[in-house]
């Protein structure tokens, strides 16, 4: 898409992956006035191809390092859940899953696995979304998610979740990476780092009947992850989860990462023009304390590749 019809597109659909998911009134590069860490709170890129954007994005956040220690375990949870090639904008870009498992295995991972309790049947998913080749080819290693003997009962105690079935990958790695695809959904409004987490569970179609929006945010309490890597290369603005014409598709180039998971939902709300606030899920997770929602508050960094 030419930057002009991108453009465009994305100003009647209220979009974009530049300032529209910045708190307003901010300029420059990077926002220090509430730092006291030097390193920043959340990076935003755009620019790039998602491997060399990630790089960038970990560069300033402090390297891998500061997330992997040597021998540790660690598990991807990228969205691998649809039987599409990665043109579709369902799934997670398979350059970016790759280069995240490069970059734990440097860092000194003695094993990093890759997850996701596909919707759509799991081995053709696997391998049309791309995902399956980038995972080989940089070392990981496909964890299976389609019985119910690897989930584990947990007690959530949330607001609305009471209990749910987590994969034990989710329970036991000593680092957690979570890096969904920044798309519209049509129940949860949209999906990115929270809504990604779905893919741990066993029976989904219990948050819908009992509360998807609720549910969501409720399941922060089993555990957060360590890092959230939002992939924003291609977006899907209409008909999601899955999507299925181009014309739904923004190719924004963008990608968000950032240890706060409700910072990076807040910010992936941006790019989708809304507000923070009015996601639900988003608004249940800040007031019960698991993230900060008002962007202003955090020490953003800006990188156009």
């Amino acid at each position: 898409m030419e930057r002009r019809e991108f453009l465009k597109k994305s100003l009647a659909l209220g979009l974009g992956a530049g300032v529209l998911f910045l708190p307003k009134g901010l300029s420059g590069v990077v926002s220090r006035a509430f730092a006291e860490d030097p390193r920043p709170d959340l990076v935003a890129l755009q620019g790039s191809s998602p491997e060399a954007m990630f790089d960038r994005g970990m560069e300033a956040l402090g390297g891998m390092g500061r997330f992997v220690r040597s021998g540790q375990t660690v598990l991807v949870k990228p969205n691998i859940s649809w039987d599409v090639s990665t043109t579709g904008a369902a799934n997670t870009h398979p350059g970016l899953v790759g280069q995240i498992i490069r970059h734990c295995l440097d860092a000194g991972a003695a094993r990093v696995c890759v997850m996701d309790h596909s919707i759509e049947y799991w081995e053709r998913t696997l391998e049309n979304s791309g995902v399956g080749e980038a995972l080989r080819a940089a070392g990981g290693i496909y964890v299976q998610a389609e019985d119910v003997k690897y989930y584990r009962q947990v007690d959530v105690n949330g607001a609305t979740l009471k209990t749910t079935q987590v994969h034990e990958a989710w329970l036991e790695s000593d680092v957690l990476i979570n890096v969904p695809v920044l798309k519209h959904h049509g129940g949860a409004v949209i999906s990115s780092a929270m809504k990604n987490l779905m893919g741990c569970v066993w029976q989904r179609r219990d948050w819908h009947r009992t509360g998807l929006q609720a549910c969501i945010a409720d399941f922060l309490r089993v555990r957060k992850p360590d890092l959230n890597v939002i992939d924003a290369y291609r977006v899907l603005t209409r008909n999601g989860p899955r999507g299925g014409s181009p014309r739904d598709i923004v190719e924004m180039n963008a990608q968000i990462i950032s240890p706060d998971i409700v910072a990076a939902d807040a910010a992936s709300a941006r790019m989708m023009g809304r507000e923070p606030s009015d996601i639900t899920h988003v608004r249940l997770a800040a007031e019960t304390g698991f993230g900060q929602l008002d962007l202003s508050k955090l020490n953003i960094e800006r990188l156009t590749l």
